[in-house]
């Protein structure tokens, strides 16, 4: 519990420091982590599959790093709310909030318990609008440590308010996402479609991409790609020595018959 409170304070933190665009697909990592550290610690075996999955996401980490986007000189949470009330992002905020809305009053009740992109589609687009507003409320904490406090201003309360009920309805549908479906197939998925979704809201937001080139472009989205082959390759290794150990298990003894069924001879 403490080494999970630490790594998310940590991925807080980082936000105040590297563009979203960097940080989010590099989640991925900790995928890599936890396989490895099973495979030490938990004797878990880590297969052939996995090691390659391992090594692919060390790969598209690495391209995605060489070719990140600087990270933009912001000295106040008003200029954050400049790049937040420009046309382009507030369209794709409503088409969030609208999507999610229309998701969870209509299509939860009609195929929610039997599509599980329904409860991942509501995650992932609250979760793109919760990294923008982390990385806003990290950047003010950052400043107020450093220069002025900004939360004397209430643009910086709003992203607070943001975070809380974005981050609520995300764990809620998250939550039951897992209980419905196998976390193997759901955890890359989201995985994906929270990661593709992230990247576009910073990209409408801060555009980023109109001070890159197109190689760059093309190495992170190379990159990415590498990261979600990946993934799904350690997702198919756990879920096969999943299925392998269920079958190796022994199978246990019949039950004895009930009482009334026992012959006594005489």
């Amino acid at each position: 519990m403490v080494t999970m409170i630490l790594g998310e304070i940590a991925n807080f933190a980082a936000y105040a420091f590297a563009p979203a665009i960097l940080v989010t697909p590099l989640g991925a990592l900790s995928i890599i982590f936890s396989a490895v550290l099973a495979h030490f610690i938990l004797k878990e075996r880590l297969h052939m599959f996995g090691v390659v999955g391992c090594i692919l996401c060390v790969v598209g980490s690495v391209g995605i790093v060489l070719h990140a986007p600087k990270e933009r000189e912001i000295n106040s949470v008003g200029e954050i709310w400049h790049f937040a009330t420009q046309p382009g992002f507030i369209v794709y905020s409503c088409v969030a909030v609208v999507g999610a809305l229309f998701l969870i009053f209509w299509a939860v009740k009609r195929s929610g318990h039997r599509k599980m992109l329904v409860y991942i589609a509501i995650c992932s687009l609250m979760g793109s609008l919760t990294v923008i507003s982390v990385k806003a409320v990290a950047i003010a904490l950052k400043l107020s440590f450093s220069e002025s406090n900004q939360f004397i201003y209430v643009q910086t309360w709003f992203f607070i308010f943001v975070v809380i009920i974005c981050c609520l309805v995300q764990l809620n549908y998250l939550n039951k996402a897992l209980d419905s479906f196998n976390t193997a197939v759901v955890s890359p998925v989201y995985y994906v479609m929270f990661t593709i979704l992230t990247i576009l809201a910073n990209m409408i937001m801060y555009k980023d991409w109109v001070s890159q080139s197109a190689t760059q472009i093309a190495t992170q989205l190379c990159g990415f790609v590498t990261i979600v082959a990946g993934t799904f390759l350690l997702h198919k290794t756990n879920t096969s020595s999943t299925d392998r150990h269920a079958e190796s298990a022994p199978t246990p003894p019949p039950p004895p018959p009930p009482p009334d069924q026992i012959c006594v001879q005489g």
